[in-house]
């Protein structure tokens, strides 16, 4: 992937009475770092990509496949009944747009004027008409899968905001949604073209409290005319300083 440059679309303007669009990562990119986040959506100076996660996006396509299918039959996929969850998931004509990438589920909150999306991996639907929402992880270790980890703390805060984003539009949802995780194994005597996964679904119980605040603050961030200070565990902001000094 090619690193552009300054950006030149998407860019805050204080005076414009457009709804001003703030995905589900760039809210996750203020959370971790401000000044990288006021750089990006105020003067298009975005953090340089990553590189694509190819595997990781070809497990996601086929879980949904795989859901899909039962989705199709209205039946609970196995890996519902074998965790004893109440549930089937859930059809609805919109579920392709709010999987799409830069669409997704989305909502213009009317205090900050920003359009807010997020686009899902999947949505079940339990016997009480709550949505339940599902994302999908891979990964390949060797230790047990579990949430403790400091980092996935933006996983947590990832399916808080889908839980909010589908509140907003008028949908009954649970605080409980499920992270459908694939590890990998490496045990494995050889390769033989093929890789075998171990999948575990864990539970959490979200709170999507801390948004329409955090939503306040970027709002305030972005109107504020002076560059906000760097996170001190951002390592794009340390980079940055640290190539100053012999440039």
């Amino acid at each position: 992937m090619v690193f552009q440059g300054k950006r030149k679309r998407n860019i805050f303007d204080p005076k414009s009475s457009e709804p001003f669009k703030l995905s589900r990562s760039k809210i996750e990119l203020f959370i971790r770092c401000q000044r990288c986040f006021y750089l990006d959506r105020k003067f298009g100076i975005g953090q340089p990509p990553g590189p694509p996660f190819a595997l990781n996006s070809a497990v996601d396509h086929l879980l949904k496949k795989e859901f899909d299918h039962y989705r199709a039959l209205g039946k609970p996929h196995p890996l519902m009944e074998e965790n004893k969850i109440q549930a089937i998931p859930f059809k609805h004509p919109s579920l392709d747009k709010w999987r799409e990438n830069f669409v997704g589920v989305q909502y213009r909150d009317p205090v900050t004027n920003f359009l807010v999306t997020g686009a899902v991996d999947d949505l079940w639907v339990d016997p009480h008409e709550a949505l339940i929402v599902v994302d999908y992880k891979s990964t390949s270790k060797d230790s047990k899968i579990t949430l403790d980890a400091e980092w996935q703390d933006s996983y947590k805060r990832q399916m808080e905001v889908y839980q909010w984003l589908l509140r907003k539009n008028e949908f009954t949802v649970s605080d409980t949604g499920y992270f459908v995780y694939c590890n990998a194994r490496k045990s494995a005597k050889d390769f033989s073209k093929k890789l075998v996964f171990d999948i575990s679904v864990i539970p959490y119980s979200g709170d999507d409290s801390w948004i329409e605040q955090t939503l306040a603050d970027i709002r305030a961030c972005l109107e504020n005319e002076q560059l906000p200070k760097s996170a001190a565990t951002c390592e794009f902001c340390r980079y940055r300083e640290n190539a100053k000094k012999h440039e």
